[in-house]
């Protein structure tokens, strides 16, 4: 047979090249005996032979190459053009006598569908499904000629042209084949997902079905029966009134009819066939060893596949041991409680994943009790709740971290189907008891007994001593020695610094509790107005303290014009070395340098051991430092700061003298002055293991650096920064002479990875089997047509909304307000420009949170896809108070 057509039978999945990602799953399928209708396809040399009889493409690819995914109006101008031109080609001899030669072998009476097929179409990593065009009951040569010709000039819609551009394929990299395959006539159509497309349960097979010709599901024109199968049963459906059907037309083509009403609400398939059907998308889903996305029909008594292509939406699963019997295990995201929800390359996955300190085999180990997916760490929560304790009260602690996740763990634990599937855990009590119990009666005892001033000098004489024993332990050692050494240290921190830091920041937690009840109680009024008031400008919070001095090195650069302009503009590459060649360098670069020697370790993101830090990369820094230039005056910071200690200070001595003149005031006031003394004074130390966590991250990571520039030397590694893309264990083997097979494959792979990972949403919490868990939000007072969040800091504010997604793009100015995915001590910096703060995850106790309370900005956390409803510009009323973001007028920007 002509190159120009392949029959099915003669397709695979190394066909892909010739016959495109439809062509080759229709015939891997047809070989593998899958019931699918017979066909061929017209490939890809047909449509590359086809084009160049154009002398006109050449220019089109040129302004396709200049062509971003949202200049709608430039796309439809010239994809119009395209097409229009195409239509006009000449199919050439050769091809046309091959198309019509295969359609007589195939049968000259029969319809068919023609669909189009392109090479980036289908694959496990992107889906172009519905980018191009279809044809359905095709009869004839004529007809059949002019549904391969609109094919070939589909792959320049609109849709097919703006995908290209956004997922960045190279418009002419991406070739059509076209299928004919011979046309069903089905009393029922629809489409199977071996797993759940909306909730991501790998264990639930959905099917949709309606009447006639599926393109009516599939273009929308009518609502689907629903049904789900789990274990080979069914276990929920949903009966859908389906007005219309599409059907085919004797001399070809395709009209929509409306259905009787007896037979809109009938169930378009039996409930034995809705079993066999889901049973024939197992086998297909076992065959390519992936999640598949199914075309089906039902005809004369038996289904037919008419295509079968992997579902690309899904997010990855968290792989962890369930055993036969258990409950699937819940999992919740550790990038949503740190505030860093993005992906992480493996180095920094992994260094996670040795430092938490439960379910060890050892100190180097990695935790048994987390897992990876998508690039982010999950940790396995589900023999905590073996204890009824656990159930009822870990869902309060998690409201603290993120609302939405809090709800979603306290509805899943309840459950008796959960309940009874998790194993007895013998020991646990114990175990956590001990553990924790300590560190309780600490806090407890720092809130009532112990002298408070003295904790600040005592945490911070620990994390000194702590970062200078990490750094004594990996200095003049390298190599094997190296990796079993940072193992080591960051396998032992979490435990050492939880023993001896935690009771610091969490009395002043408890205080915190303690006060609000006490003061609603014996002051009768809202404790949150006074709590707003208490947290503003904390002692001793390392992190507030790094943005205050942010706000020097503003300070420091405003006389020096040439520094600003450098800050605005520079290489920050080079940036410390330009400094010394400009007027009023020397004296900011003295600053610089002391803000480094304490900070230089830190960055936006910073919990991933991979990101450069501001002493590697200061590009993230130096818009902070220009923003704060125009939206503050100088010493503005300092005095805010002053200002709001002195409003605690007067809320203190006022709480104070009014309880003296209840009956027994004075037990009353001693009470309270202690709780309020010890919550300011406790309270900044929250972000001293962070800060001393992130200290032992920088130091780690120069260590590890220096492990790939000695393996680049030895020819092992081809830049220094691969090492990153490695776990700590094939590390050390590589030190070792050892490591991954095929190594470069494996890092490309790795890279690959990371690219596709950056572009999903992590989900806060899900399931062994890959189930998403949403929870639900209380109700909340708020306008109509509001965004709601979660309220963390008290407050009212309109301004307008300024979107940053990476803190080295800010462009904050005075009087806006901040609209964030999350914020982590990386973003500080901003926090002294804006005057309101939205983000998309976090809650009363996150980073974010405890910042704009110290700040006395008004925020309001937990708004999902905060950054894409809030656009750039908007003017916004934002209400901390009650939690809501409204939109008061919209940007006029295009």
């Amino acid at each position: 047979m002509s190159p120009y057509v392949l029959e099915f039978s003669r397709i695979d999945k190394s066909s892909l090249p010739h016959v495109g990602g439809k062509g080759a799953n229709l015939g891997e399928m047809t070989l593998a005996g899958f019931p699918v209708p017979s066909g061929f396809c017209v490939t890809t040399d047909a449509y590359r032979d086809f084009l160049a009889q154009s002398e006109q493409m050449a220019g089109y690819f040129q302004q396709l190459d200049a062509i971003q995914a949202d200049q709608l109006n430039e796309i439809a101008v010239l994809g119009r053009a395209i097409r229009e031109h195409l239509e006009q080609v000449a199919i050439p001899e050769a091809i046309r006598a091959a198309i019509v030669a295969g359609w007589k072998q195939a049968g000259e009476q029969e319809a068919y569908a023609v669909r189009s097929s392109a090479t980036a179409e289908d694959l496990p990593m992107a889906s172009f499904a519905g980018q191009q065009d279809t044809y359905l009951n095709v009869r004839g040569e004529a007809q059949l000629l002019q549904a391969i010709r609109k094919c070939w000039a589909s792959l320049f819609t609109d849709r097919a042209i703006s995908y290209r551009a956004k997922n960045r394929f190279d418009h002419r990299a991406v070739l059509l084949s076209v299928v004919v395959q011979r046309m069903v006539f089905p009393e029922v159509s629809g489409i199977l997902f071996t797993a759940d497309p909306i909730s991501g349960h790998r264990g639930t097979v959905s099917i949709d079905a309606s009447f006639g010709l599926g393109e009516a599901l599939v273009s929308g024109l009518v609502s689907a029966d629903l049904y789900q199968v789990r274990s080979g049963a069914i276990f929920a459906k949903k009966i859908a009134r389906k007005k219309i059907a599409i059907y085919s037309l004797s001399e070809g083509g395709t009209v929509t009819k409306e259905l009787p009403e007896a037979e809109q609400e009938r169930q378009a398939l039996g409930d034995a066939q809705i079993v066999e059907l889901a049973a024939l998308g197992e086998k297909i889903k076992r065959h390519y060893g992936s999640e598949q996305d199914i075309e089906w029909c039902y005809a004369a008594g038996r289904f037919y596949i008419v295509q079968s292509r992997p579902i690309t939406s899904l997010y990855p699963l968290a792989h962890v041991a369930v055993q036969p019997g258990e409950s699937p295990h819940l999992l919740v995201s550790f990038g949503h409680q740190q505030m860093m929800t993005e992906a992480m390359k493996p180095m920094g996955l992994s260094l996670i994943r040795t430092m938490f300190p439960f379910g060890k085999a050892s100190v180097r180990a990695e935790s048994e009790l987390t897992a990876t997916a998508g690039g982010r760490v999950y940790i396995d929560i589900t023999k905590l709740f073996a204890l009824k304790p656990a159930r009822e009260k870990f869902p309060l602690i998690m409201r603290n971290i993120d609302e939405m996740m809090a709800s979603a763990v306290e509805q899943y634990v309840q459950q008796e189907t959960f309940i009874r599937g998790i194993p007895p855990q013998p020991g646990l009590k114990k175990s956590i008891v001990g553990f924790i119990g300590p560190i309780l009666l600490r806090a407890v005892r720092n809130i009532l007994f112990a002298p408070i001033a003295e904790a600040r000098p005592k945490v911070e004489a620990f994390v000194e001593n702590s970062v200078r024993r990490g750094r004594e332990g990996l200095s003049g050692i390298s190599g094997a020695e190296r990796i079993i050494r940072i193992q080591e240290q960051i396998g032992s921190f979490m435990r050492s610094a939880f023993a001896n830091l935690l009771p610091y920041p969490l009395a002043g937690m408890l205080s915190s509790r303690l006060l609000r009840v006490l003061i609603s109680k014996w002051l009768g009024e809202e404790a949150s107005d006074l709590m707003a008031v208490l947290n503003r400008s904390l002692p001793g919070n390392v992190t507030s303290e790094m943005g205050l001095m942010i706000g020097d090195l503003a300070d420091a650069a405003r006389p020096y014009p040439q520094v600003v302009e450098l800050i605005r503009s520079g290489d920050p590459q080079r940036f410390r070395e330009r400094l010394r060649q400009v007027e009023g360098g020397e004296a900011f670069g003295a600053a610089w340098d002391r803000f480094m020697g304490l900070y230089g370790m830190r960055c936006p993101g910073e919990i991933d051991v991979t990101r450069p830090r501001w002493r590697d990369d200061p590009s993230t820094l130096l818009p902070s430092i220009d923003s704060h230039m125009r939206s503050q005056q100088p010493g503005e910071h300092r005095a805010k700061f002053a200002q709001g200690a002195a409003e605690a200070e007067a809320a203190i001595r006022e709480v104070v003298a009014r309880l003296r003149k209840q009956p027994f005031g004075s037990v009353k006031a001693k009470l309270l002055s202690r709780l309020m003394y010890a919550f300011r004074s406790l309270m900044g130390l929250r972000e001293h293991p962070k800060y001393m966590m992130i200290q032992h991250f920088g130091m780690i990571r120069e260590g590890l650096l220096d492990e790939g520039r000695s393996l680049v030397q030895k020819g092992v590694l081809q830049s220094a920064d691969e090492v990153l893309f490695l776990s700590l264990d094939e590390l050390l083997q590589l030190t070792q002479g050892q490591g991954p097979s095929e190594l470069a494959k494996l890092l490309e792979q790795r890279k690959a990875d990371l690219t596709r990972y950056r572009e999903l949403s992590p989900p806060r919490l899900m399931t062994s089997e890959g189930e998403i868990l949403n929870g639900r939000r209380k109700q909340q007072d708020a306008p109509e047509g509001a965004l709601l969040g979660t309220p963390v800091s008290a407050g009212v504010i309109e301004g307008i909304a300024r979107v940053v997604l990476r803190p080295e793009h800010a462009n904050l100015n005075k009087g806006e307000i901040m609209i964030a995915p999350f914020t982590d001590p990386g973003w500080t910096p901003l926090f002294h420009s804006a005057i309101g703060l939205v983000m998309e995850v976090g809650g009363l106790m996150t980073h974010g949170a405890v910042v704009a309370r110290e700040y006395g900005l008004p925020a309001v956390v937990g708004i999902d896809n905060a950054t894409k409803l809030i656009r750039d510009g908007d003017r916004i009323r934002l209400d901390g108070t009650r939690g809501y973001v409204l939109v008061l007028e919209p940007s006029k920007k295009e």
